[in-house]
């Protein structure tokens, strides 16, 4: 079993950088041919992936190419946004990519690794009885274009679907919120407004909250709720939101003499909320922990790992990816690939779930090591 990684960064989106990613990765292998290759390509591919694809493919001498475009892809040496790229795992021996409609797969019981493209998701879909690790396609505001692939070719439903033969997987998503305030109950709603939370109009406590948490760092004339960077936890019972097993949905706006909060998810009366901020070395600390307990879960040396990694975290915050840091310091040398989407794609309590800016790590160890 060998598992290697490359990325090669273009200033045109050419089908050789597809070509040059396989050929290095399969060098590092020490192979000649691959079993399967994971393919990711930067969001300048997304129209007209095919040739890349078969570039790929043909490098690999392999017909299972899979993989989807993304605003950007990165592997354990090197990340790039804004630059025409293509990133590649390549696998030999027992180890490698089967699709979720193979016999393997279906013997395998593992999670289903999900690339999916914006509008190819729908509820029923995302919880049709398997569990779900992935990550979304697109460009950065996720508006298009976008594609995903299989069998060395592009697939119009827009979504694909895998697991790996000859591995253990351990997989968990990390959503790196700096939670703000304890979990309190919704007492009344209208629609997507929150007009009543702990018996109080919300407004003064989330307002509380963020002043009490940015206290000394801010002057009186920035004192304005950064709503991009707030987010709404949500669950049915506080002991939920309190293990981690929670929703999250964005913050639209406020009424300032209602007090009341635009949510973009409508929640329901009995529910329990609390408010959380995103914040970089919260990001950190948290997948930090979320590394370990997936060692722990793992029991065993990871022989390769895969990130799922929102557009929003990573550089976004100074230009440096402390996501991609953290993964690589526990993790040295561990053969690693992802890319920046637009949604996350994890399992959390009795259901997967679609997550904003969260982190999504799966490490993988052989059941035979050769």
């Amino acid at each position: 079993m060998k598992v290697a990684t490359s990325i090669v960064i273009g200033r045109t989106a050419n089908p050789n950088l597809a070509t040059q990613a396989v050929m290095q990765a399969m060098h590092k292998a020490d192979i000649t041919i691959a079993n399967s290759v994971l393919l990711l390509l930067s969001s300048e591919f997304a129209n007209n992936p095919q040739p890349a694809i078969r570039a790929a493919a043909k490098a690999g001498n392999c017909t299972q190419v899979f993989g989807c475009s993304a605003a950007g892809i990165f592997t354990e040496d090197d990340w790039v946004l804004d630059a025409p790229a293509a990133a590649a795992m390549v696998f030999s021996g027992y180890v490698g990519i089967q699709l979720a409609k193979s016999d393997i797969a279906q013997r395998a019981q593992q999670a289903l690794l999900t690339l999916t493209a914006p509008n190819a998701i729908n509820s029923t879909w995302l919880n049709d009885g398997h569990d779900r690790y992935g990550g979304v396609s697109g460009d950065v505001v996720g508006q298009g274009p976008f594609s995903v692939w299989q069998n060395s070719k592009g697939e119009s439903s827009g979504r694909v679907e895998a697991v790996f033969s000859g591995v253990k997987l351990a997989s968990s998503a990390s959503h790196g919120l700096k939670i703000l305030t304890k979990p309190k109950k919704i007492q009344s709603t209208e629609t997507f407004d929150i007009t009543l939370l702990d018996n109080k109009p919300p407004l003064f406590n989330l307002q509380k909250a963020w002043e009490a948490d940015c206290k000394g760092k801010i002057t009186a004339k920035d004192a304005t709720l950064p709503l991009h960077l707030m987010m709404a936890v949500y669950a049915n019972s506080a002991e939920a939101i309190m293990t981690g097993e929670f929703s999250q949905t964005h913050l639209i706006s406020y009424d300032e003499a209602l007090g009341s909060v635009t949510l973009a998810q409508a929640l329901q009366p009995g529910q329990f909320l609390c408010w959380g901020i995103r914040d970089s070395e919260t990001a950190q600390n948290d997948l930090r922990q979320t590394t370990q307990t997936l060692l722990a879960n793992l029991d065993a040396k990871p022989d390769f790992g895969l990130l799922f990694s929102c557009i929003g975290r990573g550089p976004f915050y100074d230009g440096i990816d402390h996501d991609l840091n953290v993964i690589t310091a526990t993790l040295p040398k561990m053969p690693l690939l992802g890319f920046y989407g637009n949604g996350e794609i994890a399992r959390i309590g009795e259901h997967n779930q679609l997550l904003p800016y969260s982190a999504v790590l799966s490490l993988f160890a052989a059941l035979q090591k050769k």
